[in-house]
């Protein structure tokens, strides 16, 4: 479990994809040195597992349901070359400081930049979220956008507004962005379990069991 803060980054050393699958080799030297063979990290909000390791870097192999659920398999607009900075996080310890929200590491689906425009020492970042995913999206609540915890100030035609303070923007890839790239989207785990609950609710129906069937049960 992640909590979207991100603490380091790193650029992208190769990304290699086929039909079934890829691999991934991020050159990211500030966290490295505290990874293992196995452990999980999240690239861009996506859960990966470290399949092999050197002192200034990482690889992960990716599925191809992740390639097809993320930006990194994204046809258009993705910025996924080398060099491209990439937003790191390792997992959530036990008596760390949950400084964002509840985020898993995996991808609901992707959407697109819309602008990035400043305002005074901050910006104003806009994203366009896609229909499936838009019933999550709850003004003043959170979304992971490229494993970025962040809050949604403004909403309306589908278009996610988020308020970005200056640390925020160093410290991420955001300041990276153009219109029309690719970014990943994960919807609030608590409205996901919320509306499965309600839907399992609504569908549930009275039992037709009948006490002539249970006497044919031999009961």
């Amino acid at each position: 479990m992640f909590t979207g803060i991100i603490e380091h980054s790193g650029t992208i050393e190769s990304l290699d994809l086929r039909a079934d699958g890829g691999r991934l080799t991020i050159h990211a030297p500030s966290v490295a040195p505290s990874l293992a063979v196995g452990n999980s990290i999240a690239v861009n909000g996506c859960c990966l597992t470290v399949v092999s390791l050197g002192k200034q870097g990482f690889s992960a192999d990716l599925s191809g349901e992740t390639i097809a659920k993320t930006s990194f398999g994204a046809k258009n607009g993705a910025l996924l070359e080398k060099g491209a900075r990439v937003n790191l996080e390792q997992p959530l310890t036990a008596g760390k400081e949950f400084g964002g929200h509840f985020v898993l590491g995996h991808v609901d689906g992707t959407g697109r930049v819309a602008h990035l425009t400043p305002e005074g020492e901050n910006w104003w970042y806009a994203v366009e979220v896609p229909d499936d995913l838009a019933r999550y999206i709850v003004p003043k609540g959170s979304i992971t956008i490229d494993g970025i915890s962040l809050t949604v100030a403004r909403w309306r035609n589908r278009i996610a507004e988020i308020a970005v303070i200056p640390y925020t923007y160093e410290h991420t890839n955001i300041r990276d962005r153009q219109p029309g790239d690719a970014v990943n989207f994960e919807a609030d785990i608590l409205g996901k379990y919320i509306e499965r609950h309600l839907e399992a609710r609504n569908s549930s129906s009275a039992s037709t069991l009948t006490i002539r069937q249970l006497v044919e049960q031999g009961f």
